[in-house]
């Protein structure tokens, strides 16, 4: 089950979010990266080996206290596909 963990510390590593699932079988993990700065955007997307393991989790760590914010704990939702998404303002092409 995949997992989008969100409202974390911008401090926040691939570490800590490793010992935030530490309890789970995490099968994979992904702690998104602004590119500019290169630290966190805040979020990520942890996958556990079942789905009683991604439930269990979000039970555990949602609106937990991390680094004085609430985080966020909740099933990922599939990712649009590119032509789909919507990027903001005006999306006409203009030519």
């Amino acid at each position: 089950m995949k997992l989008y963990v969100g409202n974390l510390p911008f401090s926040f590593t691939e570490d800590d979010l490793d010992d935030l699932f530490s309890e789970y079988t995490v099968t994979s993990r992904q702690l998104i990266i602004d590119r500019a700065t290169g630290k966190s955007k805040g979020f990520g997307f942890v996958e556990l080996a079942s789905k009683e393991d991604g439930e269990s989790a979000i039970d555990a760590l949602n609106e937990k206290q991390v680094g004085g914010r609430g985080i966020i704990v909740n099933e990922a939702r599939p990712q649009e596909k590119r032509e789909n998404r919507s990027f903001g303002g005006n999306n006409k092409r203009r030519y």
